[in-house]
């Protein structure tokens, strides 16, 4: 039983049923909506597919709907520029007419007054740097550093300038509102500068009555340098390796990555590792070594998940991606983990007796965790403690919570009704385990559960053996 959680990001090469039915079969746990390319009329169709498929297959599949967040692009060229090394490019805003021989509009009007001289500007995921030479009423005049050709609506990264865009977009918040309509699992606010940003997301949901839970996507050195706000404020963390690698010196990649996957499992936050896990099977049907030892990279640090982008959405080999990452991710499982886990922030007596929980499995020979969750804080407890060979068999009696429990690492999600009596519920759950063949005779149950003491119900840890 795979431990580390698979993301496919969905679009033309896997929104039609077949290969989706295909996609969920092969282990993908959260089917993702990218809100850049996706339309409504799409979105509407493929969510209710997603579920009908995932409940075909008897599996908890989770939405996330990804927003595009504030980005600055270029705006459309009538042929391509082709830029050479000191050639000036005019950045225009505010439909200035051009006053260069190599000039193109940009969408935000900001622009101008968030550079300076000397400042880089990056340009069509860092394929083309400029450097700014002078500011002008409603222009910049760049040098351009590395030569390259420019084609219409081209991505902008400014490093170590802050922007100041609104954290949410009309085009954000109408995403929002078609995801909150449709019910999805989990919101990503991209290109996220501060805890603020967050909090103005979760009023958002809450105005629109969504119980999505909000991923944070770390994109920038402002968000790497708040990265405990970040967690603090989040329900789950995103390392978009895209982005972070164009902002931030991309020696510096991996050590980021190792210390956001540390401090989230210190801090019990789910981490997902994301971008160009297998970028060269979008056209090709095998990895890469390099991209092999990536991907086992991010399932050694014990990541809570592992996302394709591309490779599923556009590429040729969307269902063989899975099965990659599925197979690499259970070989590195068997080998062991970072075990950042041991650093885990204990905060209260409830982690603390999960805590005992997991040290129990952990002595055991044959150990399976069972807890018992109605609203996912548990099952994530016990998740961030890593244990080292029990799968968790999280139980609850809700549909919301069956689905988003599917990001956590080693969680099994089951839903069931819940009865009156503690215990018979944990009898309801040993019979669903026997009946399924995911116990055996023998094998040890931890038990973490609630338990009637009187009038009360006090958290416990059991051991107990299956029939």
């Amino acid at each position: 039983m795979r431990k580390t959680k698979i993301i496919c990001t969905l679009g033309p090469a896997s929104e039609n049923a077949e290969v989706l039915r295909q996609l969920i079969e092969n282990g993908t746990d959260i089917c993702r909506l990218n809100m850049s390319h996706a339309e409504h009329r799409s979105v509407r169709e493929v969510v209710p597919r997603i579920r009908a498929l995932a409940e075909e297959a008897r599996r908890s599949v989770a939405i996330l709907l990804d927003t595009q967040g504030p980005a600055i692009r270029t705006g459309d060229v009538k042929t391509a520029l082709h830029l050479k090394q000191d050639d000036i490019l005019e950045l225009a805003v505010g439909g200035a007419k051009p006053e260069e021989p190599y000039s193109i509009n940009v969408n935000y009007e900001g622009l101008v007054d968030d550079v300076s001289v000397g400042d880089t500007v990056l340009v069509d995921s860092g394929m083309i740097k400029l450097v700014v030479l002078e500011k002008r009423e409603k222009r910049i005049r760049c040098r351009v550093i590395t030569p390259g050709t420019l084609g219409s609506r081209r991505h902008i990264n400014l490093p170590g300038v802050h922007v100041n865009l609104p954290p949410l977009t009309e085009k954000d918040l109408a995403d929002i509102s078609l995801g909150a309509e449709l019910g999805v699992d989990f919101v990503a606010l991209s290109f996220v500068r501060q805890k603020s940003d967050l909090d103005q997301l979760r009023r958002v949901l809450a105005e629109k009555k969504s119980k999505a839970l909000i991923v944070a996507k770390i994109e920038d050195a402002l968000a790497v340098e708040a990265i405990d706000d970040m967690i603090e404020g989040a329900d789950a963390i995103m390392i978009a390796r895209g982005d972070l690698a164009i902002e931030c010196p991309m020696e510096e990649l991996p050590i980021i990555q190792r210390r956001t996957v540390k401090s989230c499992i210190r801090l019990a936050k789910p981490v997902i590792v994301a971008t160009q896990m297998l970028e060269s099977m979008i056209t090709n049907p095998l990895p890469t070594r390099a991209e092999i030892t990536d991907v086992a990279n991010a399932v050694f640090e014990q990541t809570d998940a592992i996302m394709l982008s591309a490779e599923t959405s556009i590429g040729r080999y969307p269902v063989e991606c899975v099965r990659v990452l599925d197979r690499v991710a259970l070989r590195i499982e068997r080998s062991g983990g970072a075990g950042y886990a041991a650093e885990a922030v204990l905060k209260d007596d409830r982690q603390k007796t999960v805590a005992s929980g997991v040290a129990l499995a952990n002595s055991l020979e044959r150990p399976k965790i069972v807890v018992f969750t109605r609203h996912g804080t548990m099952a994530g407890n016990v998740s961030n403690l890593r244990p080292e060979n029990a799968p968790i068999f999280a139980f609850t009696s809700s549909e919301r919570i069956y689905r988003q429990l599917s990001i956590l690492w080693g969680v099994y999600p089951v839903k069931i009704n819940f009865a009156d009596d503690p215990n018979t519920t944990i009898q309801i759950a040993e019979r669903f385990l026997r009946e399924n063949k995911l116990t055996l005779p023998g094998d040890q149950l931890v038990i973490i559960s609630d338990v009637r003491s009187g009038e009360e119900r006090i958290d416990s840890v059991q051991l107990r053996t299956a029939k």
